[in-house]
């Protein structure tokens, strides 16, 4: 089993077809970042279209059983997910009514401060705010992944604790291997872990060290010091691989409708632009060369199953059954 936590971009028939060819059984697209409640309705349609134009390849995933089905009819399961808040509008009943309509994951905060909490990237983190503790325990009640990927920290933590079912970091590294704003402290890794909460690696290059991005084996690696930090049980794939992404893509996930201002998102002055893939993961088949990669570094075989996809399954059947 093959599940990938995080991936973005633009996805059409060849994007499935190399995914169903790279043998993945689950992958969580981006809807969305910015957009509000009628421009995510928006692309839940668009959704539900590409499910009936391509019935051979993929399958919308609203239970966990929905995996096993699409590994079973060898099938892509497609569980959809946001990398933002803002299709709430500030309505709580709204939680409910996207659970409805299939959504299955969502991020309480993009790259800003918003009416639930903190993000990553705020100079001050607040905290989870009295409307966000509403919506996490909305999400508990209706079967929602809460993502914290881009949260702050203090809110992470404070979500952590007050969420009553795990909660995921779909995408991200630990901070103690790669200092960033977007990775996580190993405090916030280990919280996550005593919750039953689990942590996607990621494979994107401004957040991964440099040797992780050059070989798959030195990605591994990482992963094995994630494992040191959070657990066995507790870190999987989340490789915020983009598909047929250009300027225009990168332009509004990090500046959206807010700013008129230069932002770099996870880049930097140096760095500003779109960067490369992984030297390994050039295309996104390659990622089930992480099974033998793991088991070159020294995983057993029960260990590298969790890895691979067995603890984000265990996960979504906590979260929506």
């Amino acid at each position: 089993m093959l599940i990938d936590a995080l991936q973005c971009g633009n996805f059409d028939r060849e994007v499935f077809e190399e995914l169903k060819a790279g043998g993945f059984t689950c992958v969580t697209p981006t809807l969305g970042f910015w957009e509000g409640t009628l421009e995510s309705l928006d692309e839940l349609g668009r959704w539900r279209d590409r499910e009936r134009e391509y019935p051979d390849l993929i399958k919308i995933v609203r239970k966990a059983e929905d995996i096993r089905a699409a590994e079973r009819e060898g099938k892509v399961g497609v569980l959809l997910g946001y990398q933002n808040t803002n299709l709430l509008e500030d309505r709580i009943a709204y939680v409910e009514l996207f659970a409805d309509l299939g959504v299955r994951v969502l991020q309480l905060t993009y790259n800003n401060q918003n009416e639930l909490g903190g993000s990553c990237y705020e100079e001050h983190d607040s905290g989870l705010a009295r409307f966000g503790r509403e919506v996490v325990r909305e999400m508990n009640r209706t079967g929602i992944v809460i993502d914290c990927s881009h949260v702050g920290d203090k809110t992470t933590l404070d979500v952590i604790e007050y969420s009553q079912k795990p909660v995921a970091i779909t995408h991200a590294n630990a901070d103690s291997l790669f200092p960033h704003k977007r990775n996580k402290t190993d405090p916030v890794l280990k919280a996550l872990s005593q919750t039953g909460g689990v942590i996607g690696c990621a494979a994107y290059r401004n957040i991964t060290p440099a040797d992780a991005c050059a070989t798959v084996d030195a990605w591994c690696e990482m992963v094995a010091r994630t494992v040191e930090i959070a657990g066995i049980d507790h870190v999987g794939l989340g490789t915020d691989y983009s598909h047929k992404t250009g300027p225009n893509h990168l332009d509004w996930m990090r500046k959206g409708r807010w700013t008129r201002g230069v932002q770099y998102g996870a880049g930097s002055a140096a760095v500003p632009g779109k960067v490369a893939k992984p030297d390994w993961l050039v295309n996104i088949g390659a990622l089930n060369s992480v099974e033998g990669g793991l088991r070159r570094v020294g995983f057993d075989e029960g260990d590298i199953a969790k890895i691979m996809g067995g603890n984000w399954l265990r996960l979504y059947e906590d979260v929506f059954g």
